[in-house]
């Protein structure tokens, strides 16, 4: 398919630090919209060991949860990015890509990738696997680094994008969009798409093949595992069934040369509690202090469903005894109701 739009993506990194907003190191892209299968790379829709494929990967939609709808799927190949239309291809469309998206030899680099993997798996029943996690890869260099992370210190898109240790580029036209959203939730169901829609797409993604590049030369195996376990408990962390992940894609095993007597990383585990209807407040409590203190007190991570749901559970992540220990805490906050 001829392409009618070109973005200018920056080149893979070389050993120096040069941020990716140097104009060298910035190479016009392709842009193609795609509203069938057969526009997109066979290697992708055909996943094999014999070509494996690291690609950038974003998800656009209206209130993008399980009851929302996904509108655009962004692909990012460091020769082109695919703009995958699912108003205009459709449920065919979308499910063409659930080969690539659950495939082990695709690795899908993505920032936040929890409601995105929430939209697909209710949506499409495609359980997002193998993906590297931005976000979660800020945290681990940051440990690595020595840095004690504060609960809920999340880094955004456009802050990781504005760090000149991964790009070094301000993100204004985020904003753009995330206005234009909030006057008009629609925003992304609208077609044919706009110029700025197709920009802000691509936008998305075109920098995220040049930050996993660079978090990977930081991270070391110890923390490679980390995300690699990460990825796939975030990826389910929303999308509760009845069968305890038996059909997701299993844990990453320790691998053997971290196992060093007491310094042998514990497994880390997703855990789901379920909170009395109407009692989340209590959970949290005023300002949040109720749970700030758990998470203050316990390594692990905690999440709520919120009003995009799924509503009165509450969800962690972390080591095993970390997750126990908050288990316990939040049962306590409950039992402090009655």
């Amino acid at each position: 398919m001829a392409s009618r739009h070109q973005t200018p993506s920056p080149l893979l990194p070389d050993s120096g630090d040069t941020p990716c907003n140097n104009e060298e190191q910035l190479s016009p892209v392709p842009i193609h919209v795609v509203t069938s299968a057969c526009q997109l790379p066979a290697e992708f829709l055909e996943p094999s060991p014999e070509n494996q494929l690291v690609i950038g990967f974003d998800c656009e939609g209206v209130d993008l949860c399980r009851h929302g709808t996904l509108c655009i799927m962004q692909l990012a190949f460091p020769d082109a990015i695919y703009l995958v239309d699912a108003i205009e291809g459709g449920e065919m469309l979308v499910k063409a890509c659930k080969p690539a998206l659950e495939s082990s030899y695709i690795t899908k680099v993505i920032h936040d990738c929890k409601r995105d993997s929430e939209a697909l798996y209710f949506q499409f029943g495609i359980k997002l696997h193998n993906v590297v996690d931005t976000q979660i890869a800020y945290s681990l260099i940051k440990e690595q680094e020595g840095q004690k992370r504060v609960p809920d210190d999340y880094i955004s898109f456009v802050g990781l994008l504005a760090d000149p240790e991964y790009c070094g580029i301000s993100y204004g036209e985020k904003e753009e969009v995330r206005t234009l959203l909030r006057q008009d939730p629609n925003f992304w169901k609208y077609r044919p798409l706009s110029e700025l829609m197709i920009r802000a797409a691509a936008d998305d993604v075109r920098f995220l093949l040049f930050v996993y590049h660079k978090m990977v030369e930081k991270l070391n195996q110890r923390s490679l595992w980390y995300l690699a376990v990460r990825g796939v408990l975030y990826c389910r962390c929303f999308c509760i069934n009845d069968n305890n992940y038996a059909d997701w894609a299993t844990l990453p095993p320790v691998p053997d040369d971290l196992i060093v007597n007491e310094n042998t990383p514990e497994q880390e585990v997703l855990s789901v509690l379920d909170v009395p209807p109407g009692k989340m407040g209590r959970v949290i409590g005023r300002r949040g202090v109720n749970i700030l203190s758990v998470k203050e007190s316990c390594n692990a991570e905690i999440f709520f469903g919120g009003d995009k749901g799924p509503p009165d559970k509450v969800f962690i992540i972390g080591p095993a005894k970390q997750v126990r220990k908050a288990e316990a805490m939040l049962r306590g906050r409950m039992l402090e109701m009655y």
